[in-house]
């Protein structure tokens, strides 16, 4: 059956058909829907798993045991599961295992614009990249049936294009292989040294069978030219010039070029098939590398000695998202009239929503002029104007054990002015190490997490402190008092961030106490079903000054109109936060 799919969602669709039966995921735009759309599929047990290190363990754990099984994250949680990654690729599967990764160029939600092809070049692990819906739904099947043929493990790489997409897909039936049994194999499985030099040939001899198949596998296909609407490309005859190219890339120069160029496009993106670029290349004058972010097919192409012209990143930019604009501008042609949009769209800079519970800390931390470490999340938005309550954000987890550095260094000057923050489901995926680290070199550091009672930024997903599972049913629930005290912290104090008053008396008392010390700011999400709102505020005029201290919390909901304060009561969830800012009592 034909049907319009989001690209996440037709990748969730090849799981099932191709009888996946365990899914272990840590959200990560823009991942996540994956995971979600799969839970969907009654055959498929669905988890979310308090990092992608877990995941990765607890989807290779299934496959021993004989069942399809997939693990989902975005390019940076890649490189938390990059250690079970490396050995699983010695190692091999029992069942398929197939390991999801989105990509996330230009940024859109993101700390950084890593290219995840990297990790299947140094694990030595097959790479497919699907390029519309279509083979989302089919790349993810067959990522199984390559896993399984070839005993290793496969990426499965989207990118936020692909995954928050459209196109036609056709769904097929669900084909669930039976269990293959476990066998006890302590060569193939444990990998100390003497096992692991002996596996590390297999894995060399592996990558060269996998670009053999690919060969023959029409996963990588020539698509000759069939027109001639452009006649020349860079000065070349555009009949003498072949593109290279996957994913995004392969979309973007078929609108921009049409059927005017021969294209080879890519299914699979390592191992790339060495002898299929030469055989493309015969009889051209200029190959065309067209890829986001580094330059991994050129270079590829570059060692190959094809005695053509390359060209590629001398062109395109190796930073940011590409698009038909940027191609057509960098080969000198027109867009085709319809393709893209030329009307410029305002920016909508990201900002805390109103009534977010962060808001009142962040607000009494800028105002006590400390110097906080912070962490990754929607709370990270602590750090744009007007609140500026963020110096430093590094990766998932960094900030506790960030601050145990800068304290030990700075001593007393730092350990008095400084704290870390970090949200409940970040403390669960990798704070807890900090927090260790802290406890047990007695470390007069302050911190904060910020317990929202869900993952934030990525779309209310639960978390091991939310006591329930991805399906919303009750779950095992960590308590983070308890959780801290046994870890060592026997300083321990829960703060309302909605009491601004409140949340700086206790920052300043535990600033001064000499130890470990952590504060919970603890409100749920204001987004939850579970929050119910309140009646909007509003500007009593007649007693406003003007004074727009009430904007100095960055609340979206409040504006200046006419030189009075104005509460846009669409927005306002009446959480009261900015009446505390107001001597005048005009809100």
């Amino acid at each position: 059956m034909k049907q319009l799919m989001l690209g996440n969602a037709a990748a969730a669709r090849g799981l099932y058909e191709a009888g996946c039966s365990l899914i272990s995921s840590y959200p990560g735009t823009p991942s996540t829907e994956i995971t979600e759309e799969a839970a969907k599929f009654k055959e498929i047990y669905c988890e979310w798993a308090p990092n992608e290190k877990v995941a990765l363990e607890t989807a290779f754990g299934a496959c021993l045991a004989g069942k399809r099984a997939f693990c989902g994250m975005k390019h940076v949680g890649l490189n938390v599961a990059a250690d079970p990654l490396f050995t699983m690729s010695y190692t091999g599967v029992n069942a398929g295992l197939v390991i999801g990764v989105a990509d996330d160029p230009g940024m859109h939600s993101s700390q950084n614009e890593q290219d995840s092809r990297h990790h299947a070049i140094a694990s030595k692990v097959p790479m497919l990249e699907p390029s519309d819906s279509e083979e989302a739904l089919k790349f993810a099947s067959l990522a199984f049936d390559i896993s399984e043929k070839f005993d290793t493990p496969v990426l499965y790489k989207m990118c936020t294009r692909i995954a928050h997409s459209q196109s036609v897909t056709e769904t097929s039936d669900r084909r669930e292989p039976d269990a293959k049994p476990y066998q006890k194999n302590i060569a193939k499985y444990v990998m100390a040294p003497a096992n692991a030099i002996r596996r590390h040939p297999f894995v060399e001899q592996r990558m060269k069978d996998i670009e053999a198949w690919s060969l023959t596998s029409g996963i990588n296909r020539i698509e000759e030219a069939k027109d001639s609407s452009v006649k020349t490309i860079l000065g070349t005859d555009a009949k003498k010039v072949g593109i290279v190219t996957s994913s995004t890339c392969y979309q973007y120069a078929k609108e921009v070029l049409g059927s005017s160029v021969s294209i080879l496009k890519l299914g699979m993106v390592n191992p790339l098939p060495s002898q299929m670029i030469r055989d493309f290349a015969k009889g051209k004058e200029l190959l065309l590398v067209i890829e986001e972010l580094d330059p991994i097919i050129e270079n590829f192409c570059h060692t190959l000695n094809l005695d053509i012209k390359i060209r590629g990143k001398d062109i395109f930019p190796i930073c940011g998202e590409f698009s038909q604009n940027l191609i057509a501008s960098a080969l000198g042609l027109d867009v085709p009239q319809g393709v893209t949009l030329k009307t410029e769209i305002p920016v909508r800079p990201p900002i805390m929503c109103a009534g977010c519970p962060h808001r009142g800390m962040f607000y009494a931390l800028n105002k006590l002029k400390v110097t906080v470490f912070g962490d990754i999340g929607c709370y990270t938005l602590g750090s744009v104007a007007p609140l500026s309550a963020m110096d430093v954000t590094l990766c998932m987890g960094a900030s506790f054990s960030g601050l145990h550095g800068w304290n030990k260094a700075g001593g007393k000057e730092n350990e008095t002015r400084s704290v870390a923050v970090i949200g409940d489901s970040t403390f669960m995926h990798s704070g807890m190490t900090g927090l260790a680290t802290i406890a047990y070199n007695q470390s007069n550091s302050t911190v904060i997490v910020l317990d929202n009672s869900i993952t934030g930024m990525t779309g209310h997903q639960q978390n091991p402190t939310t006591g329930k599972n991805l399906y919303g049913d009750p779950a095992g629930r960590i308590d983070l008092e308890a959780l801290a005290k046994a870890m060592g912290i026997e300083h321990i104090r829960v703060v309302d961030p909605y009491n601004i008053a409140e949340c700086e008396q206790n920052v300043k008392e535990e600033l001064a106490f000499e130890g470990p010390s952590l504060i919970i700011s603890r409100r749920p999400c204001v987004l939850l079903k579970s929050v119910k709102a309140k009646p909007a505020l509003k500007v009593d005029e007649e007693k406003c000054k003007s004074c727009k201290m009430c904007m100095k919390i960055g609340c979206p909901a409040i504006s200046m109109k006419g030189g009075k304060a104005k509460i846009d009561d669409t927005l306002c969830v009446g959480c009261g936060v900015c009446t505390q800012m107001c001597k005048f009592g005009a809100l």
